[in-house]
């Protein structure tokens, strides 16, 4: 049984897919589902190239952090703005006004 913290959005690089080449690709980053139990044995949870999730050995991947902005765009979670927290515009938006 899947036991699930809430801890945010996190994503990892796969760093070695042997033996599960179609199921993952070196470089790609996954999001990563949180699952205590798993973690307990060396596992983490991730939705792999199938679209499901399944654990793989936490040595296949590197963990790595994301802005809040781009785990929003990562996971399709829409924002109400376009805009920072603090009201400026991200910088690749300014250069996308000017043009």
């Amino acid at each position: 049984m899947k036991t699930k913290t809430r801890q945010g959005t996190q994503f990892a690089v796969c760093i070695d897919n042997s033996g599960y080449a179609a199921s993952l690709a070196v470089g790609k980053l996954y999001r990563v589902i949180a699952d205590d139990d798993a973690s307990k044995h060396g596992y983490i949870r991730v939705v792999d190239e199938t679209g499901e999730d399944y654990g793989y050995s936490v040595e296949r991947f590197f963990m790595i952090k994301v802005p809040q902005l781009v785990a929003h765009a990562l996971t399709g979670r829409s924002r109400k703005r376009a805009h920072r927290p603090n009201g400026t515009l991200h910088p690749a938006a300014q250069e996308t006004r000017r043009a």
